[in-house]
């Protein structure tokens, strides 16, 4: 009895509970995936019993580190799946919950998704979780914008990174002129056509080849010889069964610069480009430049204030000179006025006493104009 019961307890122990293949299934290793900015990502969690069960309810959830907060992605329940946080609008249940499939769609990738998802799926009336985790590494974004010279080759990538064992079952490349313009098709692949690929029958023919792997869901393309007239947007629309992943590249399209030459006679020169060595400053002349330039700025209001003073000064005893002389001139003209007509004569008297002959000096003002001088009076004087 206590070897049937062995026999019964251990393979339930052994059952891999974090296993989303099911309970006979062995421990696998959680699969990797590596996703640029701007693709889509395919998670597949799939439960597989022999028993019919029913799901009710499904977790993802994203931990970025050991010590990290966890944070909810998407969660089903009640027949409802609610994308949650900045998730919204990106995540999507593309599993058949019917099947026990949880599986999860996450589109435009960002840097800030990287790390492990845990998908978690709980059944009626069954108090264990499966859970399958898958580790997620971002790299960095490809140009949605290509500039291209006319006559070039570029290379369009397209991909649908999934932990899912199918192969892409279609892609389209589409391209549109304008925002009202009719799509053309660039080129297809279908899996259910024998030739597995075929090319539009317009002008991107023999111009656009299928050179991603298809079995790893690689869907690129090389497009030769580009026009002026191939600039436009280009789709991609790569299927995984009923899923689907979209990415839109912007192309645009230069002349190359004409190449100048002169003609003499039977002989073609081009001017040779000038080969002058670019002129370097080590850390020593670089710092003494500076110090300079420093300096200048500093001195030059100081030499402004100086040379602004140095002219006040001598305006300044430029109008003190300027009023000295015409104070002088004043001066003398003011004394010329007055003095300037004195009459003499002489008289001869014989007193009776035998006096000597007097003198007679009259002095007669002259009156000075009313802005030059004020008003003078001088009286006659008399000497003897």
């Amino acid at each position: 009895m206590f070897r049937l019961l062995k026999l019964i307890v251990i393979p339930v122990i052994l059952a891999p509970v974090g296993d989303s293949q099911g309970l006979s299934d062995t421990a696998v290793s959680s699969p990797k995936l590596r996703v640029r900015v701007g693709d889509s990502a395919f998670m597949g969690c799939v439960v597989r019993s022999t028993e019919e069960k029913h799901v009710v309810k499904v977790d993802w959830i994203l931990s970025k580190g050991e010590h990290a907060v966890s944070e909810y992605v998407l969660y089903y329940y009640s027949n409802l799946s609610v994308p949650t946080g900045r998730f919204q609008n990106r995540s999507h249940l593309v599993g058949d919950i019917l099947r026990n499939d949880g599986s999860l769609l996450l589109q435009n990738v960002q840097e800030a998704d990287q790390g492990t998802y845990t998908c978690e799926i709980r059944f009626e009336s069954e108090s264990r979780v499966f859970k399958k985790s898958v580790e997620l590494f971002v790299l960095p974004e490809e140009p949605k914008e290509l500039t291209v010279h006319v006559g070039d080759s570029t290379e369009m990538g397209c991909f649908f990174q999934s932990t899912k064992k199918e192969h892409v079952t279609k892609v389209e490349w589409m391209f549109s002129s304008g925002e009202h313009a009719t799509e053309e098709v660039v080129l297809r692949y279908d899996f259910n056509v024998p030739r597995g690929h075929s090319q539009s029958q317009g002008r991107f023919q023999n111009r656009v080849n299928l050179m991603g792997d298809i079995s790893d869901n690689d869907g690129s393309i090389m497009f030769q010889t580009v026009k002026l007239s191939d600039q436009g947007s280009y789709t991609c629309r790569i299927y995984l069964g009923k899923l689907e992943s979209r990415k839109t590249i912007v192309l645009r399209v230069i002349q190359k610069e004409p190449r100048r030459s002169q003609h003499l006679g039977s002989i073609s020169t081009t001017p040779r480009p000038e080969t002058h060595q670019p002129v370097t400053l080590n850390g020593n002349q670089l710092v003494i430049i500076v110090g300079i330039v420093c300096a200048t700025l500093l001195l030059l209001p100081v030499l402004i204030l100086i040379v602004k003073k140095t002219q006040w000064s001598k305006s300044s005893v430029s109008s003190m000179a300027s009023l000295k002389s015409l104070e002088s001139q004043e001066k003398a003209n003011l004394e010329k006025h007055i003095y300037s007509s004195v009459s003499t004569w002489e008289t001869t008297e014989e007193g009776s006493r035998g006096q000597p002959e007097a003198t007679y000096m009259t002095m007669h003002p002259v009156w000075p104009s009313p802005s030059k001088a004020p008003n003078l009076a001088l009286s006659s004087v008399r000497s003897t």
